[in-house]
């Protein structure tokens, strides 16, 4: 057992202090790793399941036959923890991986092997990690690359932001920037902490041709019960 709470990194960023920490719970008798900015509590490794179901079910609804030719070129927006990125290298259709992530910092403690899925995130070859605005990207008038899906883990859902300019994104007209960052046959894949909502259900079937929302169950030890997280994929 590691010491029972540990501060393993704080910076001042653009967005507020962030921190990086360790500590042991006794519930689950592990280690948990907890990210927190400003007074918010932004991620934890307690509750993964569901950042995990994110990059299965968006990948498998993207076909063999696509553009880019033999494997999958995969986008993910937000580094975070890096849960929902290491699921994604578990496809061995994936032939690479790029991760874009706002917060240098979050790079760095990845970098510095930090984190419990960072060795195998950082050592895959496959893996290219950004440090980059994901929603400038998408609505960049040029279009640099494309990827057979699109995978997301930002904001806390489509209308609980972590900022004023992320908004834009979960528009009719946000969604088709993105729609432009994908190949013919790809997927967006998003996750959220609500349920999913019927708008932005919408919003995404004025866009892409399929759309489904998933409700992720898992349980919850601190609560005793089990709680939800949603995933909606566009095809």
């Amino acid at each position: 057992m590691s010491a029972r709470f540990a501060e393993l990194d704080w910076q001042q960023t653009p967005m507020g202090e962030l921190t990086l920490r360790r500590r042991f719970d006794p519930v689950l008798e592990k280690d948990v790793f907890e990210v927190i900015l400003g007074d918010e509590h932004l991620m934890s490794s307690h509750f993964t399941v569901a950042e995990i179901e994110l990059a299965h079910l968006g990948l498998a609804v993207v076909g063999d036959a696509h553009e880019g030719g033999p494997g999958l070129d995969v986008l993910v927006g937000g580094l975070g923890l890096g849960y929902t990125a290491r699921a994604v290298l578990e496809h061995e259709r994936v032939r690479s991986l790029t991760v874009v992530e706002a917060i240098d910092v979050v790079v760095d403690w990845h970098e510095r092997l930090l984190l419990p899925v960072s060795t195998e995130l950082v050592g895959d070859p496959r893996t290219t990690l950004e440090v980059a605005d994901f929603f400038a990207l998408m609505r960049a008038d040029v279009v640099e690359r494309t990827f057979d899906a699109v995978i997301v883990d930002i904001d806390h859902s489509t209308t609980h932001h972590l900022h004023p300019s992320h908004a834009d994104l979960y528009t009719v007209e946000g969604v088709r920037r993105l729609r432009r960052h994908l190949r013919p046959g790809g997927a967006f894949a998003l996750w959220s902490d609500d349920p999913p909502h019927p708008d932005f259900v919408s919003v995404l079937e004025a866009v892409f041709d399929t759309v489904e929302t998933h409700v992720v169950a898992f349980d919850n030890a601190l609560t005793g019960g089990e709680s939800t997280n949603s995933v909606y994929v566009a095809r």
